[in-house]
């Protein structure tokens, strides 16, 4: 594709979710840093992302936003990338991939938050209980190697990635299914190189810090 893709990301963010997607995809793409505070909340990118947050993608006159939104986009625009769902698939990929966005992080952000969350109110939260929301994801993984069952899709790029970062941060229990499946997306070319362009970019501004 001949429109200019560019990455608006920090490495010290969720942009390294889209960058994994992005390497999934073999999309080429200009990677433009923004740094935390006045950077993120200036002019210039808030004319991007009024939120003044980061990853987001701009193709072409086109912007993207939200991790998850962003995944799918590209999964949409690069159908040779094989990441979309077949048609038996869509119900999961579609189910896990909001699941993902919506309770699974609203109970991780809740619990990392120490909010009290009465037991009587629980039927108000998109998420019931930490519990709930966690056990509902580990039960499905149980019974399935990736979201849509034997193949990857962009799916995976998305709910991997709060696992793993679920795990490496604690904020999700370390239950076996949950380590299989990080272990296994983990394994990825794509992935490795992902992480190891933000990682050197991480390494960077450590250095020079």
């Amino acid at each position: 594709m001949s429109t200019e893709l560019t990455f608006y990301t920090n490495p010290m963010s969720r942009g390294q979710i889209v960058r994994w997607a992005l390497e999934e995809v073999g999309a080429d793409y200009r990677t433009v840093i923004v740094e935390y505070g006045e950077d993120m909340k200036g002019p210039e990118y808030l004319a991007i992302n009024p939120m003044g947050k980061v990853p987001a993608i701009r193709h072409g006159d086109q912007v993207v936003t939200e991790c998850a939104a962003i995944c799918a986009y590209l999964a949409e625009i690069f159908p040779e990338a094989g990441l979309l769902p077949e048609a038996e698939e869509r119900a999961a990929y579609f189910r896990w991939l909001f699941f993902a966005a919506g309770p699974l992080e609203q109970a991780v952000t809740v619990k990392s938050l120490a909010l009290d969350m009465p037991e009587d109110k629980a039927a108000m939260l998109g998420f019931g209980t930490f519990e709930n929301a966690v056990s509902a994801l580990e039960g499905y993984l149980d019974r399935h190697t990736y979201v849509c069952g034997e193949r990857f899709t962009m799916a995976d790029v998305y709910v991997g990635s709060h696992i793993e970062w679920g795990l490496s941060f604690g904020t999700l229990p370390g239950r076996p299914s949950f380590k299989t499946y990080a272990e296994r997306i983990a394994a990825r070319d794509a992935h490795r190189r992902a992480r190891a362009t933000d990682q050197a970019l991480i390494a960077e501004r450590e250095a020079q810090s």
